[in-house]
Order: C-alpha cells, then sequence, then structure tokens
C-alpha cells in the first residue's frame, strides 16, 4: 500500500480547571518564569490519526473501522479529565497514546496543540497592593505555545518519535540599537542604508529537543518553557546590536542552544514590520512619529542545529 491515510479532528478546544501545576521547571537568568498554577488549562487541540485499516472506508465504503470525528472530540475532553499532568506537551504524548491504546485499528497519530492564552487578572490586596485573581483570567490575544508530537506504537506499549514545541506570534520593537547597511545596491534599489533604526518583528520560534522524553518528563526538570524561551529572545533584542534580522535572530538561537543544552534545535519564522517615518524632529534628536507599514513585508526563516554553533 502506497496510499498515505490519514483523518481526524480539528479545532477542539478544551478549558480544564484546577489541572495540576507546572513546578520543577530549571530557573534561568534572562526570565523570572517559575511555573504556573493551571488554574485554567485551556488548548486547541487537533488530532490526525494513521492506518491502513481504514482504507476500506474510502475504496469500499466501509466504515466499520471508522471512529467518527465526533466521537474523537469527545475522546479528547474525556482524557483532559484523566490526564494528571501539567504542560501542553505532556497532554498531547498521553492523548495520542490513548488514542493508540483505545482503537486498535490506527497505526500511529500526530497530535498538536495552541495555547488559548488566559492571564490573571490584576486584584487590589487589603494592604493597597494588587496580585493575581485565583478565579478571574482575561484572554489574551498574542503570543502563544504550540506544541506537535508523532506516537507511534512500539511492542505492546506506544512511543514518541518527533516531538516539536514553539512559542508563535511574538510581537517585538526596538527604538534604536539596530542597523541596516552595506546591502547590495543597484538599480532597483530605494531603501536607506540605516545604521540606527527601530525594529519591528513579528516572529515564530520552535524547538526540538535532543531526547523527546527531556519535554514530557512529569519532573520538568529538564523541559524548556515556552515563556522562558519567549524572554531569552526579548533579553537578546534588548542587549545585542544587530546589523539586520538575520543576525539578530541568529544571535538569539545561539544564545538559546547555550542555555538549553537539552535542545538539538531552534528555529524561526520571522517578519519585518519596520514603521514607515512619517515625520521627523528638526532639533537633531530622535524623536520622530511613525505609522503602520504597509504590505508587502520581508520574511525570513533559520533552523540552527546544534553542530552550526559548535565552538561559537
Amino acid at each position: 500500500m502506497t496510499a498515505e491515510i490519514r483523518y481526524g479532528k480539528g479545532n477542539v478546544c478544551v478549558y480544564r480547571f484546577y489541572g495540576a501545576p507546572l513546578a520543577g521547571v530549571t530557573p534561568i537568568p534572562e526570565s523570572p518564569f517559575s511555573g504556573r498554577t493551571n488554574t485554567l488549562f485551556a488548548y486547541d487541540i487537533d488530532v490526525e490519526v494513521y492506518g491502513d485499516a481504514f482504507l476500506p472506508a474510502y475504496t469500499e465504503g466501509d466504515n466499520s473501522q471508522v471512529v467518527a470525528t465526533d466521537s474523537m472530540k469527545n475522546f479528547i475532553h474525556g482524557q483532559a479529565i484523566a490526564y494528571t499532568g501539567a504542560t501542553l506537551e505532556g497532554f498531547l504524548e498521553f492523548l495520542g497514546t490513548q488514542f493508540l491504546l483505545t482503537y486498535a485499528q490506527m497505526g500511529w497519530v500526530r497530535v498538536r496543540g495552541r495555547e488559548i492564552p488566559f492571564h490573571a487578572a490584576p486584584v487590589p490586596t487589603e494592604e493597597g497592593l494588587f496580585e493575581a485573581s485565583p478565579v478571574l483570567f482575561s484572554h489574551g490575544r498574542g503570543e502563544h505555545a504550540t506544541a506537535e508530537l508523532d506516537v507511534h506504537r512500539d511492542g505492546d506499549g506506544t512511543k514518541v518519535t518527533a516531538l516539536q514545541a514553539g512559542m508563535v506570534d511574538i510581537h517585538l520593537i526596538k527604538v534604536t540599537g539596530s542597523a541596516f547597511a552595506r546591502f547590495v545596491r543597484d538599480g532597483f534599489t530605494t531603501l536607506e542604508e540605516r545604521v540606527d533604526r527601530p525594529l519591528y518583528i513579528f516572529m515564530d520560534v520552535g524547538w526540538k529537543y535532543t531526547d523527546p522524553h527531556d519535554a514530557i518528563d512529569p519532573t520538568h526538570a529538564r523541559y524548556v518553557a515556552a515563556e522562558q524561551v519567549r524572554d531569552l529572545c526579548a533579553v537578546t533584542f534588548h542587549d545585542f546590536v544587530s546589523m539586520s534580522i538575520q543576525h539578530l535572530i541568529w544571535e538569539m538561537g545561539k544564545r538559546l542552544l547555550a542555555r538549553f543544552p537539552q535542545l538539538a534545535s531552534i528555529s524561526f519564522e520571522a517578519q519585518n514590520r519596520l514603521w514607515d517615518v512619517v515625520v521627523r524632529a528638526t532639533d537633531g534628536t530622535k524623536v520622530a512619529s511613525y505609522c503602520d507599514p504597509r504590505p508587502p513585508y520581508g520574511s525570513l526563516s533559520l533552523v540552527i542545529h546544534r553542530d552550526d554553533v559548535a565552538g561559537q
């Protein structure tokens, strides 16, 4: 059989209350992140199942081995209650394993999830300060964690054969301390060289572990939190004078691999959303007024493996 057979269910939004808190994450100097309460554990889940046992549904209209995708939705919610861990990656591994253990006709499964970001609302204390509410949350609209993994059968059990985690929709602007100059100039070039410019980037960051078990180990000792990756990228942007976005994301990747020896590679998808200057001050200061950029946008990708930065 050479046909690739798959089907599944997408956009299953799971909102679980009072999940296990995330604790035991190794702290890093670039981030204040130390864990999360998981009072609200919210993710958008997709599942794809693979297997030759589903071929008769295509060729003969025989649905005897087909698990309805509506049943998959209900199965996902049921496993959200059963899951006792604290991370998206752990939930996806648990979910994929339960699919294979429950349905013998499934050869392997691919599961992915996207965080639905919520943030604890600040509420006043009796001392006149503010603290995070333990019961009230506001829905964020920006950056969020993602993960995708493949679960295959392994004898009588299962095994994670591929895993990638990420943080997407990161938006960062640095008002000074970035440059773009000495690029190719020819008859098509109208862009001015800038030795100091504001730089606004949209960015997705992904990472793969050398050993996928580090991402799902319940002790979380070698777990890399998406918040830590985001914060380290922000610190790099803050203190690094870059000659281009390419220069910047290479430095980010290099620092991430140095900080997290358990990672095998870092990937970036980035866009240059540099604002257009409308008016500059005439007194020699850096004061200027900008407007949103017009498309098209500059885009770039990078994957850095550990061997690429060995010795740097």
